[in-house]
Order: C-alpha cells, then structure tokens, then sequence
C-alpha cells in the first residue's frame, strides 16, 4: 500500500478525493511520538468499548482520540497562519484542485 497524496505545502494527505489534515511537522518527535502513542490506546479503547457496549467507556474513549489528535495538530486550530482549515473538502473544489487533478494524470 503506497502512501496517500500530501499537498504541495504539506498541510493535508489526500485519500479517495478528500483533504485531510496531517499532524504539525514542528512537534519535536519525542511529543509525536507520545501523542501517536496515546492515540493508538484510546483507538484501542474505543474498540473495547464497542465490544462491550459500555456508553461511558466508549465516550471516554472518543474523548481520549479527540485529545490526541489536538494535540497533534490533526483537530483543533491550524498549525499554520493565516489560511482556513479545508480538513474533509474535496480537493477538486479547493486551490488544490489543479495540483490533484496532475495527480490523477501522472498516474
């Protein structure tokens, strides 16, 4: 499996048309890699959660992801200045959709 599209200013992955934003490239990689790690718990807690059809654990759960992706930049307030955040758009409809449509033709 080849990894997805990233946008020229290394903002987003593209996966099946659609922007995604990707964690803040600044986070010295001790703290990534801590906030990944907590992140695959909390996956793992929403998973166990779902198994065992338990409300508050699963809310917790969903929670702990939520921070975790905060925390790296994923959710929450851009990392970059200035422009709006354009997480789930289609890149065909954003200033991407010239560098997206290369892509598809390159392939």
């Amino acid at each position: 499996m080849s990894a997805p599209p990233v946008t020229p200013d290394g903002r987003y992955i593209v996966v099946r048309g659609r922007l995604w934003r990707r964690a803040d490239p600044d986070l010295p990689e001790a703290e990534r890699q801590a906030h990944v790690t907590a992140l695959m718990t909390a996956r793992r807690a929403v998973r166990s959660a779902l198994a065992d059809g338990d409300t508050n654990a699963l809310r917790a759960a969903r929670s702990a992801v939520d921070a975790a992706k905060v925390a790296l930049g994923e959710r929450g307030p851009v990392w970059w200045p200035g422009e709006e955040d354009l997480n789930r758009h289609l890149a065909r409809n954003t200033h991407y959709a010239d560098w997206y449509a290369g892509l598809a033709l390159d392939a």
